[in-house]
């Protein structure tokens, strides 16, 4: 079934774009939903009128795309995991990872569009992480994993483990007015 998109739709187009889908997916899901009209001529018409909207709105992304590929490109991810001696992370690095560190940084991408390459990294060492924005625009982040050895780890650790006060209970000085309060609590409870 042929139709034209009402709003963007991942994996499948942008707003305005003519789209040849089956019959049971335009009909039950896209067309309910309103992401999506039928394709004819009374729709044909009403997004030949909205055209230079629909450009504005292509441009607007365009331009946010390329500000973001910017500011991304700007950015070097560091991140100290522990490692054995020779270099071998006991966990692993995956885009969830990468799109953890970037939200603390202030930039909010869905980890799918995050290509680490051989999908994870499971070594020290420095990495190139392609990040996919609008269209076929591309933002390259360095991403610098380094080594933290077990003695480093456990330092660490116990660095920032709280500190528990030891209580210290000390008897009163003045022993005869706690006893002479001992002596009335009984007296004002009758």
């Amino acid at each position: 079934m042929k139709i034209i998109l009402n709003n963007d739709v991942p994996n499948l187009g942008e707003l305005g774009d003519v789209k040849d889908v089956a019959l049971g997916y335009a009909r039950n899901f896209l067309l309910p939903r309103g992401l999506a009209l039928p394709y004819n001529q009374k729709v044909i018409a009403l997004f030949e009128k909205r055209k230079s909207e629909i450009e504005a709105l292509r441009a607007k992304k365009r331009m946010d795309s390329s500000d973001l590929k910017t500011r991304l490109e700007a950015e070097e991810i560091a991140l100290v995991l522990p490692a054995g001696a020779n270099g071998k992370l006991y966990g692993a690095v995956t885009n969830a990872t990468v799109a953890d560190e970037l939200l603390k940084k202030g930039f909010s991408m869905d980890r799918k569009r995050i290509e680490i390459p051989g999908r994870v990294v499971k070594s020290v060492g420095n990495y190139k992480v392609a990040i996919r924005l609008y269209e076929k625009d591309e933002a390259t982040i360095k991403l610098i994993i380094r080594g933290q050895s077990d003695k480093e780890a456990r330092a660490e650790a116990a660095a920032a483990a709280p500190v528990t006060p030891k209580v210290q209970r000390f008897k009163s000085a003045h022993v005869e007015e706690d006893e002479e309060i001992d002596e009335r609590l009984p007296e004002d409870r009758v």
